[in-house]
């Protein structure tokens, strides 16, 4: 058997992030350029000016080529798909990751809202997967398809309800597509918990609302995105030949009970 550092080379390998232009998604992106993947991110916009070439679209440089895409959009889907294969003559990997929700109380959230949030967060990686699918079971070498969910979905989620019901539907399609699509093509799931991003600042009231979070957390820290993309590589990888249907959380030992946070002890 082939040891980890030779299982974590994608050399070869084509790869497409969604949502790969900043945050996770681009830590992502990043990793899997490192590891020798020719890597493909897609977004609605190009990447920031001053990413520079790791999430740019210089692949002379080795970093991640940019294809714009709006993932809700199950046309713009499949022409995103067939430009990868135009271009590569092949799809290995593909990283279901965009998504996200802004706050919303459920007894106000319009309709409109309540559709867009799911439709990013749960018919968006099904269009994808679907496309990239249709691909990787006509491949000798199959594929494998990496959904990035969320602790959302597996407790309550207060303020961002539409997001929390379609992660935990996301959890319950990337069962059913392993189970549909076995054995040529594995399908898993990344739940990540609190990650620390660029956007952890605002959302938890800076440094003194983050050390508040952290407390919170067995391990003690928020992750880093890096953290997140090590697991979405190792579910990619051959270490990871025999698992499909799984959900690897990655959040740092999960969230004590309320009790735990707020009482002194259990109930009585």
């Amino acid at each position: 058997m082939a040891d980890a550092r030779d299982a974590l080379d994608f050399g070869g390998r084509v790869v497409l992030v969604t949502g790969g232009t900043r945050g996770i998604g681009r830590v992502i992106a990043d990793r899997f350029a490192a590891a020798g993947a020719t890597v493909v991110v897609c977004g609605r916009r190009p990447p920031e000016a001053d990413a520079g070439a790791d999430a740019g679209n210089d692949t002379d440089a080795g970093g991640p080529a940019f294809l714009a895409c709006d993932v809700r959009d199950p046309d713009q889907v499949d022409a995103l798909v067939e430009a990868v294969v135009g271009e590569h003559g092949r799809l290995d990997h593909v990283v279901n990751n965009a998504g996200g929700s802004p706050e919303a109380e459920a007894s106000t959230a319009s309709p409109r809202f309540s559709e867009a949030i799911i439709r990013l967060n749960l018919l968006a990686p099904l269009h994808v997967a679907q496309a990239a699918n249709r691909v990787m079971q006509a491949q000798a070498t199959g594929g494998s398809i990496v959904n990035v969910a969320s602790v959302s979905g597996t407790r309550p989620s207060p303020g961002t309800a539409a997001y929390g019901a379609a992660k935990a539907g996301l959890l319950s399609l990337t069962q059913t597509l392993a189970m549909e699509w076995g054995p040529r093509v594995r399908v898993n799931a990344v739940v990540a918990g609190m990650v620390r991003t660029d956007d952890a600042w605002p959302a938890y009231g800076g440094e003194a609302g983050i050390a508040r979070v952290n407390a919170t957390i067995p391990l003690g820290r928020m992750a880093e995105p890096a953290e997140v993309a090590g697991a979405v590589l190792f579910l990619a990888s051959p270490l990871a030949s025999y698992v499909s249907g799984a959900a690897l959380e990655v959040h740092g030992g999960g969230e004590p009970p309320a009790f735990k946070v707020v009482g002194d002890g259990p109930p009585a």
